[in-house]
């Protein structure tokens, strides 16, 4: 938002996947809807700002110290992605949503999409 952190995705982009859980509904203030992409495929091209909070071990959520836009998500399990917020995007062509993840944990006021649901244990 305030221009501290940009990026440039460099290869196709994940769908869309919302996340429900608890920490991405903290970490955005509502749910995570986020696309992905390779980590040798995204480059920081100003990132004077960017700050990583370690949710818990090897978990971890990228945003702006300035401004607090809600930026990044990944996991050290998951080392062959890095999650974008789609709302970050400079455009959003041909992204569609297609999963939801953590849908129990939903907040009740939010009407979701008809996507192929997650729940994980």
């Amino acid at each position: 938002m305030c221009g501290g952190v940009r990026y440039l995705a460099t290869a196709p982009l994940r769908d869309v996947f919302n996340c429900h859980c608890k920490r991405c509904q903290q970490f955005t203030g509502h749910h995570m809807a986020a696309t992905a992409v390779s980590p040798d495929r995204l480059a920081l091209t100003h990132d004077s700002t960017l700050t990583w909070f370690e949710a818990s071990p090897g978990v971890f959520y990228g945003f702006c110290a300035t401004c607090g836009s809600s930026l990044f998500w990944r996991a050290d399990a998951h080392p062959e992605k890095i999650s974008l917020c789609a709302g970050t995007l400079d455009s959003h062509d041909g992204l569609s949503t297609t999963c939801a993840w953590w849908v129990a944990d939903a907040a009740p006021y939010h009407q979701r999409p008809a996507v192929t649901e997650y729940q994980f244990e």
